[in-house]
Order: C-alpha cells, then sequence, then structure tokens
C-alpha cells in the first residue's frame, strides 16, 4: 500500500464511521500519511484524529479509537497504534517498502503529482471550489518572480491552473539567464494585490547561472535572506545543491554500470540502513501539497536535500563487490536508488533546475 492509497484508505475509514453514526463530521478531501514523528511507530501515522476532533465535539484520542477499528480490518495493515494525544500509527504488510519503490518507478519524475483521482480536490484546495484559475502576482523583483515561477510549476503539478503576473514587464536576462516568464506584465495587472512577495535577494544572482541562481534564490525560505555567492557553485559536500545533483547523477551511473554487469533494477525487500530514504521517499507527496498549500518552493528543495542525504550513504552497496553475482538483493537496492533518482529529478524539475546525468 503506498502514501497516496494508504490516505485513501483512512477517508473512508472516516466515511464509513460517519455512515455508522459513530462520527458525525464532514469526510475531509484528504488525511495526511507521513512517517511517525518521535514517540510514533509502525511505518505511517496520521493526525486525522486531531483534525477532526474538534467538529465531532469528542476528544482527538476518542475519534482515534473510533477509527481504530476501520483501519485494522483492511487488507495489507498489519496494526493500528494510537500515540500521543491521538495519532494513528499503522503498520503494513511487509511489501509496503516494495509498494513504494514500484510505484515511484512507475509514476518517474511525476511521482506525487496529482492523478485523475485527486486532481480536482487538489485543484480546489489550491485555488477555488470551483478550480477556477490561481493568480500569483508579484512586484518586479527577480527573486519574487522565480519563486513564482517555481511556485507555479508546483502548483501545476497538483492540478491548479495558474496564472502568473508581475507589476512591470521582466527584464530580457531574466528570461534569458533564469528562465523565468510570466503570463502577464504591465500597467493592466499593476493594480492586482501582490501575494508572492519573498524577501529581495541582496545581490544578482544572474552571474550564478540558471541552475546555482535559482537554486540560491529558492532554497531559503520566503522570509530569510538569500545569500549569493559562488559557495552555490562549488563541489563540495558543504553545497545542498551539488549534493543533490551528485546523488542524482550517481544513481544514474549505477543503473548505467548496472546494466555493464547484465542486471536490472528490481523492487523487493532492502535490508540494512534504508529506513530514512524510504520515509523520506514517501513523504515526497505530502512536501508537494504543503508546497502548494503554503506557496513555498523552498519545501521541495529542502526535502531534496533531505532525500539525497539520506540515500547517499546507501548508493555504495547497490552493485555487486569483488566477485560477487549480482543478487535479489542487489537488484533491489538499485531500484531503490533508481526511485531515489526519479524523485530528485522529478524535484529539480519543478524547481526549474536541472538534474544531469553525469556530474
Amino acid at each position: 500500500m503506498t502514501p497516496v492509497e494508504l490516505s485513501r484508505t483512512v477517508l473512508h475509514a472516516v466515511r464509513r464511521a460517519v455512515d455508522a453514526g459513530e462520527l458525525n463530521v464532514s469526510v475531509p478531501e484528504r488525511a495526511v500519511v507521513a512517517p511517525p514523528g518521535p514517540g510514533g511507530c509502525g511505518d505511517y501515522a496520521t493526525s486525522i484524529a486531531l483534525q477532526l476532533a474538534r467538529p465531532a465535539g469528542q476528544p482527538p484520542r476518542r475519534v482515534a479509537e473510533v477509527l481504530r477499528p476501520y483501519l485494522v480490518d483492511v487488507d495489507g495493515i498489519t496494526d493500528v497504534v494510537l500515540t500521543g494525544p491521538g495519532f494513528l500509527n499503522i503498520s503494513l504488510h511487509g511489501t509496503a517498502p516494495t509498494d513504494l519503490v514500484e510505484e515511484i518507478l512507475r509514476c518517474g519524475a511525476r511521482y506525487g503529482h496529482a492523478d485523475g483521482t485527486d486532481r480536482a480536490s487538489r485543484a480546489g484546495r489550491a485555488g477555488t471550489a470551483d478550480s477556477r484559475i490561481v493568480p500569483l502576482h508579484c512586484p518586479h523583483d527577480l527573486r519574487a518572480v522565480v519563486v513564482a515561477d517555481a511556485a507555479a510549476r508546483i502548483l501545476r503539478s497538483q492540478g491548479a491552473p495558474v496564472r502568473t503576473s508581475c507589476v512591470a514587464p521582466l527584464e530580457p536576462e531574466w528570461t534569458a539567464i533564469l528562465g523565468v516568464r510570466v503570463d502577464a506584465a504591465g500597467p493592466a495587472v499593476a493594480a492586482l494585490p501582490v501575494d508572492v512577495r519573498p524577501v529581495p535577494a541582496p545581490a544578482d544572482p544572474l552571474p550564478l547561472g540558471r541552475d546555482a541562481g535559482r537554486w540560491a534564490l529558492l532554497h531559503p525560505a520566503a522570509h530569510d535572506r538569500p545569500r549569493i555567492g559562488d559557495e552555490h557553485l562549488v563541489q563540495r559536500e558543504g553545497n545542498p545543491l551539488f549534493r543533490v545533483r551528485y546523488a542524482h547523477a550517481r544513481t544514474r551511473a549505477l543503473t548505467r554500470n548496472a546494466a555493464d554487469l547484465r542486471f536490472a533494477a528490481e523492487p523487493g525487500p532492502v535490508a540494512g540502513t534504508a529506513r530514512d530514504v524510504l520515509a523520506a521517499l514517501a513523504d515526497h507527496p505530502r512536501v508537494l501539497a504543503a508546497a502548494v498549500a503554503h506557496r513555498a518552493p523552498d519545501r521541495v528543495a529542502r526535502h531534496l536535500v533531505t532525500v539525497a542525504d539520506a540515500a547517499l550513504p546507501l548508493l555504495p552497496a547497490v552493485l555487486p563487490r569483488g566477485g560477487e553475482k549480482p543478487s535479489a538483493a542487489h537488484r533491489a537496492r538499485l531500484a531503490l536508488a533508481e526511485a531515489v533518482g526519479a524523485v530528485l529529478a522529478g524535484g529539480l524539475s519543478l524547481l526549474g533546475i536541472d538534474a544531469p546525468d553525469h556530474l
């Protein structure tokens, strides 16, 4: 069961409890599932009971107790444990990590994007209930335009139609170097309320080029002043952009090397310390949804760093060593590496940054 499927399962449990008269609430459009936090257990946790407690007029833990039986009897769920004020910690059948990797490899760089089932509801939450166009209007400031451009990409990945605009026409070099565009600019839209206003950059990022320049403007939160300097260009571990792009390039190299050894990826159980990277991969759809809700591309950038940092220590063990023959374990580790590469490539694309196969 994948995180998207589990989210739908949680909503179905709420619907069953409402139909049985045990809860008197409106079924929400979405249930957030994520890796358990401190004190949690299992594969995923959801705070749906805390979300429903006030409209239900019951304590969160009581709502969780109502929902638990409707989750425990679902195929693929082995246990549901209540922790804290009402968190539901869900343990899945042993194939859960395999299912996650299979889903990512099936979706490729579009993993976490809204599918046909989710598209309408996500578009409605991003804009209005009737899915009208989401406006992103920014001042004539390069960082604001880049943030609006990346936010629009992420919104569109979740099914929201977007229209970007700026109070004045963009400088030609902004488009030529950083690849930013808006749908409208100039006096006709100058009166619109500005809703994309990050702290301006203290220096010109154009000398950094497209990839490093966009990263420098997008990686910090909107309320933080970005650092504009050559640190974004150096190929060292201290540079987060380098780590993300290097991790992606390593996954692509592993696929090429595996082909030379005549074996290919095949999702399966991965022993060892893969839990952190699996948790980060599973969290990707939630991060995209949060980036949409808060118009915050920086959340995607920081999540890519988390994925890369979790994956890099595992990549040296993917290929056989010495006289080893490729085994099911090697195929499973290669599948996990390719899933990491797909998430990194997709996330960088949403930020308008290239994901090179060679670095």
